[in-house]
């Protein structure tokens, strides 16, 4: 792991926290007790934008421990549990009357409402993004805001009563947003300020750091490049590193960065093609590295891939098992970790084939930060929930890693800090500006089924997105249903009546992130006979996912009316034929965003292959579809869809796209994703 930057002068510890490195000292910091918050590292990078030094620390850190370490503040991150669980993490009640003031955020604002005696409830409304709240503008929090804020939201419990002595400072409807007790500089916010979908949560971040703390902003990090120098020369000594280079911006501003540190002599890049890249992907690959000065070796591996398997650990159950050779694997989990584990394998067999001592070369990635949050690495938290396996955050790299045999500079990065530093590089602006593109490839945007997965809640899950989309038809014995709704729109939902659309479910499940935890759930499709309207289209996209527990995804497809249901699909595992018609509708998508000058305002666009024919037949079908999904973040851990007919996504483009798509041999139908992060990932799996 990258050393962090300088820190106090070294002090004992008590096991509470790691001791700081001998290093400059730094008058004053603060401590984020680690929840288990997917976006725990973006509180910590926010903090220190913020010119404030930080650090993250188990959330069972003692009272005694943070105040002898000279912490001027405690920041409680969020996370997957609840504070009424008989197993809900640990920590020292003393946190609260040692003196130094306290923002609780998501779970840590439940946790200090749970201390303080008021009650936190699961309610049958939850809330997964972005929102309009009414916050109390006398609140040192929110000084110089108006009362009216978007936020993050993502929970499923609740504060109910809030605590004596504690005031409500925020809400969102009619649930509780925040709380405070001034006297004791106590506060908590149920919403997440760190992410950009709360667009002033930087300036409540600055007003707790600098009203309530009273920090000065006086620390500034050293250069990062320099700083990564340093960190590559010192680990790998006179050693060769083996570069995996996939060709997207995170492996290709990694081979630059070791080139630049130790010399191009010292770097091996390797490109690894495993069948799952895009149209002409590998040619481009070679190009891109020129200007490096590094000499780029290409392997055919695609059988490798194909035929590879996994030993998997499965902790929840204390066992371990083989998998499937991957052409016949289904599971997202389980793809992930055999072309991760694969890329390992290979790496060893070329290590070998070109002479590398093993013993002395070290194997370089360019992990991410949000790689590892969403793998629930223990290098980033201790208590996050897994979101989904990370082809190179998989078991058998942590265990390279335990044996320091992997080099990761840029794993305290986000994705725009690693733009940045490639430009800083000298790279080509159009080549750090690039399109993500996951190791994995199309292999894991290609979604996998053997047999459609109707559970028993399919139907009644039907009736109820069916009914949102209809309020006005909502029977009479269904009239709490309407209420249920009526409070999770928290508005007037006559603007929600007479939509003239269609929704149902599709039988198959895509991941998500809902209260800081991994979800399967099943998409939800819109359609309609007329024109969309792309704005109610968006505002539905985030209720239904609201009532609607076991949805995360909402898409509009093209065609006229789906009305379903569709309760069969077409058997579909990673191989030629299903990934050529990927490759072709990927293609169409990402001609059209260069030539439309899309590919900088939009920073992802992942094209996806369903297997779903849209037919009613009761017989397996032999179409699938396409589903465009457009994404727009600053910070990648929390996004929006482009809504079509603006500037992000202009009609005739996406008409472009869709037309582009449905020429393409096999293509049932095309949609378009409407969903946010939270509550759907950027990938469906």
């Amino acid at each position: 792991m990258s050393p962090s930057p300088p820190k106090r002068a070294k002090t004992e510890t008590n096991g509470d926290a790691k001791a700081a490195g001998p290093a400059e000292t730094v008058q004053e910091r603060i401590a984020i007790l680690d929840a288990g918050a997917q976006y725990g590292k973006v509180i910590d990078r926010r903090v220190r934008e913020l010119k404030v030094f930080s650090e993250i620390v188990p959330l069972a850190t003692t009272a005694a421990k943070l105040k002898s370490d000279g912490y001027t503040g405690i920041i409680i991150s969020g996370g997957p549990g609840s504070a009424n669980a008989a197993d809900a993490p640990e920590y020292d009640k003393a946190i609260f009357s040692c003196g130094l003031p306290v923002l609780g955020i998501c779970y840590g604002m439940q946790m200090l409402n749970h201390h303080f005696k008021g009650t936190v409830e699961t309610k049958d409304q939850r809330e997964d993004g972005q929102e309009h709240i009414e916050v109390q503008t006398d609140c040192p929090l929110f000084a110089g805001l108006d009362k009216n804020q978007k936020v993050l939201l993502t929970h499923g419990d609740s504060v109910d009563k809030v605590a004596d002595d504690f005031r409500t400072i925020a809400k969102s409807g009619t649930l509780c947003a925040g709380i405070a007790c001034e006297s004791k500089r106590l506060y908590g916010l149920q919403f997440h300020p760190e992410v950009d979908l709360s667009e002033n949560g930087m300036t409540m971040l600055s007003n707790f750091l600098f009203k309530v703390c009273g920090c000065r902003g006086d620390f500034t990090p050293d250069s990062r490049e320099k700083h990564c120098v340093e960190y590559i020369r010192e680990k790998v000594g006179d050693a060769m590193v083996l570069c995996l280079v996939s060709g997207g911006v995170d492996s290709t501003v990694c081979c630059a960065l070791l080139a630049k540190a130790l010399g191009p002599e010292k770097v091996v890049a390797a490109h690894i093609d495993n069948g799952f890249m895009r149209l002409k992907e590998s040619a481009m690959v070679g190009e891109s590295l020129q200007s490096l000065g590094v000499k780029l070796r290409v392997y055919d591996c695609e059988e490798d891939f194909l035929s590879g398997t996994t030993t998997i650990n499965d902790t929840k159950r204390g066992t371990n098992y083989k998998t499937k050779p991957l052409r016949d694997t289904t599971a997202p989990e389980e793809k992930r970790r055999i072309i991760g584990d694969t890329f390992m394998h290979v790496s060893e067999r070329i290590t070998k084939e070109l002479g590398l001592d093993p013993d002395k070369t070290f194997l370089a990635q360019g992990t991410l930060r949000p790689d590892l949050i969403e793998s629930a690495s223990a290098l980033v938290s201790s208590q996050a929930d897994a979101i989904k396996t990370h082809h190179n955050d998989t078991d058998l790299v942590r265990e390279l890693r335990q044996k320091g045999r992997v080099i990761e500079p840029l794993m305290d990065y986000h994705k725009d800090e690693v733009r940045e530093l490639g430009m800083s590089l000298g790279l080509p602006r159009e080549l750090v500006m690039r399109q993500p593109f996951p190791g994995p490839g199309l292999g894991v945007r290609l979604i996998c089924a053997s047999e459609p997965f109707v559970g028993d809640d399919f139907h009644n899950t039907i009736r109820d997105v069916q009914d949102i989309v209809a309020t006005e038809s909502i029977p009479a014995e269904r009239a709490s249903f309407r209420d249920r709704v009526a409070r999770s729109y928290g508005g007037n939902i006559s603007r929600l009546q007479n939509s003239g659309l269609c929704a149902t479910i599709l039988p198959f499940k895509t991941v998500g992130v809902q209260g800081d935890g991994r979800t399967y759930s099943y998409p939800c499709v819109l359609s309609s006979e007329c024109p969309p309207d792309w704005g109610l289209l968006i505002e539905f996209a985030r209720l239904i996912p609201k009532v609607c527990h076991n949805v995360n995804r909402v898409c509009y497809a093209f065609g006229g009316p789906a009305r379903g249901p569709y309760t069969c699909i077409t058997p579909t595992f990673p191989g030629r034929e299903a990934l050529d018609q990927l490759r072709a509708a990927d293609a169409v998508v990402n001609k059209a965003l260069i030539e439309h000058d899309l590919t900088i305002k939009l920073s992802q666009v992942p094209v996806v292959s369903f297997p779903v024919e849209f037919s009613t037949s009761s017989v397996a079908t032999t179409q699938r579809s396409i589903a465009i999904r457009t994404f727009i973040t600053n910070d990648f851990m929390t996004g929006v869809p482009a809504q079509p007919g603006t500037e992000f996504m202009p009609l005739a483009v996406l008409e472009e796209m869709v037309k582009g798509i449905e020429k393409v041999q096999g293509v049932s139908r095309v949609v378009y994703d409407l969903t946010s992060k939270p509550p759907g990932t950027t990938e469906w799996e």
